[in-house]
């Protein structure tokens, strides 16, 4: 199994949605934040590719046809040469909705400080998964928080800025016979055409509603 798809898109950008989309068009299983979740062991891997040049990213997609979200997506150019023959979907949703949706999901849940009042709360034992699930919230802040968005994410204008340039570089570095530029819901139709595949007959899939992040969270750390 080889990668095809490449989601560059930013978590909070419909990259949920995507993954389910992608799984029902025969591009799956995809790879998520969830399965680092689910297996935080991983994160060694994803410490080594913020520093290690040559990343053999068969070992860690051998099972996977697709990739969306944190952590994949901060480098989509490096799989972009890796996966020559994969595609890239840049999903995106106007910026001043994706910060209010980032800020009251992922933020409130692994920003450094509440995130660690987080983790404290679902009062896991002291075991190698929990002591890996800590490394996991670690990645993000030293990642996410620190690198991407240099300690100032609660800067509305400032993130803001970094969202859009994150779009703009991926527009520039992907040749455009590789790149679908997608918002969500716009459905299943350009999706469908760029990866030349018949439309299915079911309604599109929306997830990762608000509502409903914590709860998903919760349940993928218990």
């Amino acid at each position: 199994m080889t990668l095809k798809v490449i989601g560059a898109g930013m978590a909070r950008t419909g990259t949920s949605s995507l993954k389910a989309a992608l799984s029902e068009l025969g591009f799956g299983p995809c790879y998520q934040m969830r399965e680092l979740l689910s297996h935080p062991e991983q994160v060694t891997f994803w410490s080594q590719a913020s520093w290690v040049k040559a990343i053999d990213w068969d070992e860690l997609f051998q099972d996977y046809q697709a990739t969306v979200d944190f952590p994949s997506y901060r480098y989509y150019y490096q799989l972009l040469q890796y996966y020559p023959d994969a595609k890239v979907i840049l999903t995106v949703r106007d910026p001043q909705a994706w910060y209010e949706s980032a800020l009251n999901t992922i933020y409130q849940v692994v920003e450094p400080q509440t995130g660690q009042k987080f983790l404290k709360t679902l009062k896991l034992p002291d075991s190698p998964r929990t002591r890996y699930l800590e490394r996991v919230w670690s990645l993000v802040e030293k990642e996410l928080w620190q690198s991407d968005f240099r300690g100032k994410f609660a800067d509305k204008q400032y993130a803001i800025e970094v969202f859009n340039q994150h779009v703009e570089e991926v527009k520039q570095n992907v040749p455009s016979k590789r790149l679908l530029v997608y918002q969500i819901t716009e459905g299943w139709e350009p999706l469908c055409r760029f990866l030349d595949v018949p439309v299915p007959n079911q309604t599109f899939p929306h997830l990762n509603e608000r509502a409903t992040f914590k709860q998903r969270v919760r349940r993928l750390l218990s």
